[in-house]
């Protein structure tokens, strides 16, 4: 099949795989490999090409970025259960002081949220938020103010684990350049900060928690004893180190490449530069963590904690792989390519839009950036991207996406209502407008971006 009726074939497949995954619960492995056979079956490729095109979408994933993955997890859990989240999150506080509370948690969870899964950070931020006092300050509108951060975009375009990011990057050709997309991430997420912030003054004013009305039936801890459950915080330095050395180190690499050093610089700069090294070195440092806070003894089964939550995020990204080399194989990229002027007009806009539809369909941002990327890859000729700065925005234009909008059907939708103690109602009104507001504010940011790179 080619032409137009595999276009048509191309849309049926993504809708037969969206209520695979959201009405029958079918899982999104299964259901992006059955949908990539599906349409290499349809696509006509030959019978005894379609194993091996199968086989090379999934282990060209596995090769090139699992271990970054894996190492950029590491990290986060080390983080995480050590203190050094909350150790960073009083850091924000002290700089920013103590007269301007939403902002504080804005920023604590953008610098928490580099290190750390959006799940693991909005639970570690609403220990402190939720109805607590943080260096004796009562924090007003709470779980709106702290949830602009915690979300999709802000937490994800930055994202310091490089788990869906560094996937969609690789799958986009800029896999080694992660440096460039970290840095395109902190630029997209200045717009959405912004609008954060100011949908948190709005609608924390209307909006009420068990806590702020008094029927919540938890304890608040102070944070004084928040300190005391993790026994020793890690200093700034142990606490910083693990983020901050590697993208010292990438951002040497890229230096060294850029200005063209030679002999053993240019060959030292560019090894230790690679993300793959850069995070071991950061693992490093997070060992050490873990060895002055003294828990150097649950290293084995933290390992073990962070390879099953990496798990399900490598096979998906994996499944991902397989139907962007399935579409890559087939004749449907040659026929867009050949009629590509509607797609080129819609531009920087597309992979936004495919990943909005595809993450308000099933729920998951990571089946909504490892499918749209998979998808994408083929056809950024098409949309009029090509540079790496500019494929760097196409992988923040299907982040954006990807977060918009947070509703019952996303897990993270039941983490922050639970936690932020919201009824499901409190929940469409802060979590699944602000998925609406931040996904949009990014995509404007993003589109200036994109006339200026």
């Amino acid at each position: 099949m080619t032409g137009f009726p595999l276009i048509i074939a191309f849309v049926l497949a993504i809708v037969v795989m969206i209520v695979a995954i959201s009405k029958y619960k079918i899982h999104p492995f299964l259901s992006i490999m059955s949908v990539s056979l599906l349409l290499a079956l349809i696509a006509g490729i030959p019978l005894g090409d379609i194993a091996n095109v199968i086989g090379a979408g999934f282990s060209g994933t596995f090769s090139s970025i699992g271990i970054v993955i894996i190492l950029g997890a590491l990290i986060g859990t080390v983080l995480e259960k050590t203190g050094a989240a909350l150790k960073l999150a009083d850091m924000v506080v002290k700089l920013v002081g103590q007269k301007n509370p939403e902002l504080a948690i804005e920023l604590m969870g953008w610098v928490v949220s580099i290190p750390v899964f959006c799940d693991s950070g909005f639970v570690i931020l609403a220990k402190i938020a939720v109805g607590m006092a943080l260096e004796d300050i009562k924090i007003a509108y709470t779980n709106a103010a702290f949830e602009p951060k915690l979300d999709y975009v802000i937490t994800k375009l930055p994202r310091f684990p490089f788990d869906k990011f560094a996937s969609a990057a690789n799958t986009l050709g800029i896999g080694d350049n992660l440096l460039l997309v970290m840095g395109m991430g902190v630029l997209s997420s200045i717009l959405p900060l912004i609008a954060g912030l100011l949908f948190a003054k709005y609608i924390g004013k209307s909006v009420k928690s068990a806590d702020e009305t008094g029927d919540s039936a938890e304890t608040a801890k102070t944070y004084e004893e928040l300190v005391a459950s993790f026994g020793k915080l890690p200093g700034g330095f142990d606490a910083l180190a693990p983020i901050v050395v590697p993208i010292v180190l990438m951002a040497l690499g890229s230096i060294a490449s850029m200005a063209g050093w030679t002999g053993i610089a240019f060959d030292l700069f560019n090894f230790l530069g690679k993300p793959i090294i850069a995070l071991a070195v950061g693992t490093i440092f997070a060992v050490i963590q873990l060895a002055a806070t003294k828990k150097l003894g649950e290293f084995y089964d933290l390992t073990n904690e962070t390879l099953k939550v990496t798990g399900p995020i490598l096979f998906v990204t994996a499944a991902g792989g397989v139907l962007g080399k399935v579409i890559a194989t087939s004749d449907m990229v040659n026929f867009i390519t050949e009629h590509a002027t509607v797609l080129g007009s819609v531009g920087i806009f597309f992979p936004f839009l495919l990943a909005a539809i595809l993450k308000s369909a099933q729920g998951s941002s990571t089946v909504a950036i490892t499918t749209t990327a998979g998808i994408v890859a083929p056809l950024l000729g098409a949309i009029g991207m090509s540079t790496p700065a500019e494929i760097a925005l196409v992988v923040m234009a299907i982040g954006a996406g990807a977060m918009t909008v947070s509703h019952a059907n996303d897990s993270y939708f039941w983490v922050v209502t639970n936690f932020g103690q919201m009824t499901p109602e409190q929940g469409y009104k802060t979590q699944t407008m602000l998925t609406l507001v931040l996904g949009l504010a990014s995509m404007v940011g993003i589109f200036i971006l994109s006339l200026i790179f």
